[in-house]
């Protein structure tokens, strides 16, 4: 198979990720298939969607030829063999659990046709964790992107059972559809860009748990210093706060340091009251308009009579 032969896509998991892979590919001409578990999520996914495409037209960043009609190319469903059919490739972003990833994987193994190449979008795992329970590890690795409304930036991390020509074919599809496609050389959790990010995350955790300073004040140490329109409690915010406290709390439990389950407790009540960050629209901060993007935030003095433009 060549990177123009991957035609028809199945996505698994339709939450923030899974709603920003589908566009893309969609956007570059496949057909997708996005899986969930249940009507609900699939109606919450097609209107996150439909802003999204709005948004990035808007911004003129697709000419408005192509917008129009994407979400034809988009189907939506409950129902494993339909979502199934005729895929040439698998994209998942399921929660960030090993045993999860390996079930839903193995479960779509049986069901798509055998040529089909199998790819994750996990942040912080190792595709080499459940490699073996695809059934197909030779045509399975890492494909993870990074938040698309913001960059088209990929990784693409083989384990060490990929078939190179997996690798290769990966790479030609990402830049086939756009994107920059950042190979690794060997399997490294995190990837290139995370492994820093989670560094920043859990200094700036650490800062807040230990009631250092607070939130928005380590927000605009970094946004200060560093001249970026973005802090990294607001960043925890656009990856949804569930995601960062699963992965906190996954590998604080696996590595017993005090400051790390410290850190997990810091952000469990937010999980514990559905306050994810942009997607339920609290979090750190309140959404559509957070502080962050307000002029005057970094002085301390943010802009309440000039809110920033809403973003999907």
């Amino acid at each position: 198979m060549k990177a123009e032969d991957i035609r028809r896509v199945l996505v698994v998991g339709g939450g923030t990720m899974g709603q920003q892979i589908a566009l893309q590919f969609a956007l570059h001409g496949c057909d997708v298939a996005i899986y969930d578990l249940n009507d609900a999520l699939l109606e919450r996914a097609r209107t996150r969607i439909g802003k999204l495409v709005r948004f990035v037209a808007q911004h003129q960043r697709i000419p408005p030829e192509r917008a129009e009609g994407v979400m034809d190319r988009i189907a939506m469903t409950t129902d494993p063999e339909e979502a199934s059919a005729g895929v040439n490739l698998v994209s998942e972003s399921v929660p960030e659990d090993p045993e999860l990833k390996g079930r839903v994987l193995g479960m779509f193994d049986a069901l798509c046709p055998p040529e089909a190449i199998f790819t994750t979008n996990t942040s912080t795992l190792l595709p080499s964790m459940f490699a073996a329970a695809t059934d197909r590890p030779e045509r399975f690795l890492a494909f993870h992107f990074h938040d698309l409304r913001a960059n088209t930036v990929v990784d693409v991390m083989p384990h060490p059972g990929t078939d190179p020509a997996t690798t290769a074919l990966v790479r030609a599809f990402a830049e086939r559809m756009g994107l920059i496609p950042i190979v690794l050389k060997k399997e490294n959790f995190g990837y290139v860009f995370n492994a820093m990010l989670t560094t920043l995350f859990q200094s700036a955790q650490t800062l807040a748990a230990n009631e250092v300073a607070g939130v928005e004040d380590i927000d605009r140490a970094w946004m200060g210093v560093m001249g970026m329109f973005i802090g990294p409690f607001g960043i925890m915010d656009s990856v949804g706060l569930d995601t960062v406290w699963h992965i906190t709390d996954y590998w604080a439990k696996k590595t017993r340091d005090p400051q790390s389950l410290k850190n997990a407790a810091f952000l469990k009540p937010y999980v514990d009251r559905g306050e994810l960050g942009q997607k339920s629209g609290q979090g750190f901060y309140a959404y559509p308009k957070p502080a962050f993007t307000r002029p005057g935030f970094v002085a301390g003095r943010p802009d309440t009579e000039n809110p920033p433009e809403e973003a999907p």
